[in-house]
């Protein structure tokens, strides 16, 4: 049990975390509008990621043999693909509503750990899950006057939710800090044939700013969520996860000059309260001791 020191200090952690995530991908929404494909950008901010935070972590020789595993491989290939998904979105919708409508991936993750991962099914959690699935309906908001983009970042939250249950899968086998630098170098490596296909813009100043730093402050915003996962538990960092939303609304706003429709703002706030309501949910004893990440990462 957290005191409520710990709890606030871990909830600010995840914050700044989520802030400067969103802050990488509105970088990626602006070098998207500049022409820039999005496959290069996601190729882009895996390589300066896996660049930065490599050294700054480490990687044995042993741990680098476990690249090349197949769950390693897949659950890389799940959050590169999610994050190429997100980022055709970007392009043409509002980044507040790719992240509400991103937020399936916590109703897909908890489904398939049930199925695969032997989850205890809690009936209050699968509520406040289906009463967020409503949230992203709201900003979705499906139908044939949809905009594609917005489908783009639905298909990238349930990427990243079998990504999350590949992550609660493999989070008793390896530490945090090895997960992180898996998906960096293995994601890299995995966009590089299609990223440098797209290497047909010229490279400004700006550009190249803005590489940096949508790669940059994507993989510090992740290395801060691994601290926030290694001082607390899942349970607690989770519902933290949610104030992406308001990191996304008001880099909208500010950066785009974007604001949510009434019946999207309705579902980012449904999604919103849904989230963060399950901070007064206490796991049972067996799933306490499961560790994984809720955050989408990079």
């Amino acid at each position: 049990m957290h005191s409520p020191r710990d709890v606030a200090i871990t909830g600010l952690i995840v914050f700044a975390s989520m802030s400067l995530i969103v802050l990488g991908d509105t970088a990626g929404k602006i070098l998207a509008g500049d022409g820039v494909s999005p496959f290069f950008i996601a190729w882009s901010r895996f390589l300066v990621g896996a660049l930065i935070i490599v050294p700054v972590l480490g990687l044995t020789r042993r741990k680098a043999a476990e690249l090349i595993s197949p769950g390693i491989l897949l659950r890389s290939a799940c959050i590169a693909s999610a994050v190429c998904c997100i980022l055709i979105a970007l392009r043409t919708e509002p980044i507040a509503n790719v992240f509400g409508a991103f937020f399936i991936s916590p109703f897909v993750s908890y489904v398939l750990a049930i199925c695969f991962l032997g989850e205890r099914v809690s009936w209050i959690r699968i509520a406040l899950l289906v009463v967020g699935f409503l949230g992203v309906l709201l900003v979705v908001q499906p139908g044939p006057g949809g905009g594609g983009g917005i489908h783009f970042a639905f298909l990238a939250g349930a990427l990243h939710g079998a990504y999350l249950t590949l992550t609660r899968r493999f989070a008793s086998r390896f530490d945090p800090q090895f997960l992180l630098v898996s998906q960096l170098v293995v994601g890299s490596v995995l966009l590089a044939p299609i990223g440098v296909q797209y290497v047909d813009f010229d490279f400004s100043t700006s550009i190249a700013l803005l590489v940096v730093v949508s790669a940059l402050a994507s993989a510090v915003g992740n290395f801060l969520l691994a601290i926030a996962y290694k001082r607390s538990d899942a349970a607690t960092v989770s519902p933290f996860v949610y104030t992406q939303l308001i990191s996304a609304v008001l880099l909208g706003l500010l950066v785009f000059g974007d604001w949510p429709n009434a019946l999207a703002l309705i579902g980012l706030l449904t999604i919103l309260l849904s989230g963060v309501a399950t901070l007064f949910l206490r796991p049972a004893p067996a799933q306490e001791m499961r560790r994984g990440g809720s955050g989408r990462k990079l």
